[in-house]
């Protein structure tokens, strides 16, 4: 039994998903103040003692765009002690990844950098809590993962075309293509989709054998004509799609 549930773990991937903690939120609050905190602590601890390959957010980690300095430190504070660590990872990326981080000066995965000791990586999307602004177009999340402590994937720098190329994972012999859009005006995207000015790019190779994961951070449910994302823009081909935004 034991050697089967071995060979099952080699090919199967373990991700815990998660999505708009909005951490920070009413902090000065004096009941509710550690509410977020407790959250994002309870959602690591949960992937440490699950021995998770990794954890997906689906947008709005913090509340809001320029964080407090107590809940970048909170933040900071509790990637390093859940996801640094010596337990090895077990999958692969086969993808360009200069392609899948282009939003940082370290172009690649967190967990394969020499400087770094990453035992959970953790990929997320940004949300319109903590979206880029500015002339640099930096969010909270860009600290975070300027620090190798998070994953940024899915910031579209163009107006004009979104090309949207998935993280190409592979464990044993499990192929896993994550493909992820950040937060962006519900009613440009709309407009951008119904014009075809947005792609997903397939990989070149075996394009059957790949299961096709999409995290989004849009509004799901119609308020308005065109300000939310209809499911029947997205391509057939997805698997499995991860909608942040909308909540209680």
């Amino acid at each position: 039994m034991s050697s089967e549930k071995t060979l099952e773990d080699e090919d199967t991937f373990k991700i815990l998903i998660a999505t708009d903690i909005h951490l920070g939120y009413l902090e000065k609050d004096a009941i509710r103040g550690q509410d977020t905190y407790n959250t994002l602590n309870e959602i690591l601890d949960c992937a440490k003692k699950n021995k998770v390959d990794f954890i997906l957010l689906g947008g709005d980690l913090f509340h809001e765009n320029k964080p407090s300095r107590r809940c970048l430190h909170s933040s900071i504070s509790m990637l390093r002690k859940y996801c640094m660590g010596d337990s090895p990872v077990t999958f692969n990326i086969l993808s360009d990844q200069t392609v899948n981080f282009n939003t940082t000066q370290f172009p690649w995965v967190n967990y394969q950098d020499e400087n770094l000791n990453i035992s959970i990586p953790v990929f997320s999307i940004h949300g319109n809590h903590d979206d880029p602004t500015g002339a640099e177009g930096l969010c909270a999340l860009d600290l975070l993962s300027a620090s190798g402590l998070v994953n940024h994937f899915g910031h579209s720098h163009s107006v004009e075309r979104i090309e949207i190329s998935p993280v190409l994972m592979q464990k044993g012999s499990t192929k896993l293509a994550l493909y992820g859009l950040g937060s962006i005006p519900d009613e440009r995207l709309y407009r951008m989709f119904v014009n075809k000015q947005v792609t997903m790019l397939r990989p070149k190779e075996d394009q059957d054998g790949w299961f096709n994961l999409f995290a989004i951070h849009q509004n799901r449910s119609k308020h308005g004509p065109t300000n939310y994302i209809p499911e029947q823009f997205l391509d057939d081909f997805l698997d499995l799609v991860v909608w942040g935004h909308e909540h209680e």
